[in-house]
């Protein structure tokens, strides 16, 4: 699955793209041949798509967001209708005409499939096609072209089982070949040389699962360890933390050991807290105040890991709360 040596150029001369324009017959005389990998820029699909709109991108921010990732000032990170997670929706004021704002393609694996049909009818060649776009990385400064959809290619390697020349066996390494593939063409294409489509030559693409296009590479929320940014999780677990009746759900199935995990990430504590053997409840003594800022925070702690509290029951000296899992 590798190789020794890649060609990479972009193809330069292409006219304005207008809402209507076949990119693929755009590339009828791109020389291109069987098994190269044609990368898009999505700006130049959205502009054929008619995906280029009037106003800004706080215009049409809410209607491109399927949830608010997290925000700070101005800049708000929020997942897609697609399931991307991006700055502003991928909503893009660059190389547009003033005024204007290009919103992402609606499907971009259907974009990048009906580029390729188009190019096996004017081109006569089978090619792989990635559509681009750029976005920030977790942990990482600086940006870099992403595939947001595909047609032809395996956009995910997943070598898990496989030795490495030592002998050992691979655990995690799951290659975002679509990424790589999205990258490398754009440092042909660039941001400022207007050469929005570049060609990859001698890459072994793979097409096992070539039918689910770029989906593989969105990260599922299961797996998802920073699926909010710090406020917005804060937020949400304020959110769910709030009171609820314990006729929800019936109480034997609360797990002890994670009651007692919730009281020790609160610890210490200026009252005393007793959890109840089946972990049904939790009791607290103390001065008023302290039991109350007390239960407050268990409140949050408990529903960060899946349970909520009741409303404090007054005692003679403090207040229980009774625990319930979060009605999913």
């Amino acid at each position: 699955m590798t190789t020794a040596k890649l060609e990479i150029w972009g193809v330069r001369g292409l006219p304005e793209v207008a809402a209507g324009t076949d990119i693929g017959a755009l590339l009828r005389d791109a020389g291109l041949q069987d098994g190269d990998v044609v990368v898009v820029t999505s700006k130049i699909v959205s502009k054929a798509e008619g995906r280029l709109v009037p106003g800004s991108r706080d215009d049409h921010l809410a209607s491109e967001t399927a949830r608010i990732v997290a925000r700070r000032g101005d800049t708000q990170i929020v997942e897609t209708h697609h399931g991307l997670v991006m700055a502003a929706a991928g909503i893009d004021a660059s190389n547009v005409p003033a005024g204007m704002v290009a919103l992402l393609p609606v499907d971009p694996d259907r974009s990048a499939a009906a580029i390729r049909d188009s190019l096996r009818r004017h081109a006569g060649v089978e090619v792989a096609v990635v559509v681009s776009d750029t976005m920030g990385r977790p942990w990482r400064d600086g940006l870099t072209d992403t595939a947001i959809g595909a047609a032809g290619l395996d956009v995910i390697w997943d070598l898990r089982g496989e030795q490495d020349s030592e002998g050992h066996v691979l655990e995690a390494t799951v290659v975002a070949v679509g990424d790589e593939l999205a990258a490398a063409a754009d440092l042909v294409k660039g941001k400022l040389a207007a050469t929005p489509i570049a060609v990859i030559r001698g890459f072994p693409y793979t097409t096992t699962n070539s039918d689910q296009g770029a989906k593989p590479l969105i990260r599922n929320a299961s797996d998802d360890m920073f699926r909010l940014g710090t406020r917005d999780a804060m937020a949400e677990v304020v959110s769910r933390s709030a009171p609820v009746s314990d006729s929800v759900a019936s109480k034997s199935s609360i797990d002890r050991e994670v009651v007692e995990r919730a009281v020790e990430s609160i610890r210490p504590v200026a009252v005393e807290l007793v959890i109840a053997p089946d972990g049904g409840s939790v009791a607290a003594t103390g001065s008023p105040l302290a039991v109350g800022y007390t239960l407050g925070r268990l409140m949050a702690s408990l529903a960060a890991e899946g349970l909520r509290a009741s409303e404090p029951i007054p005692t003679a000296r403090g207040a229980t709360v009774t625990v319930v899992p979060v009605a999913m």
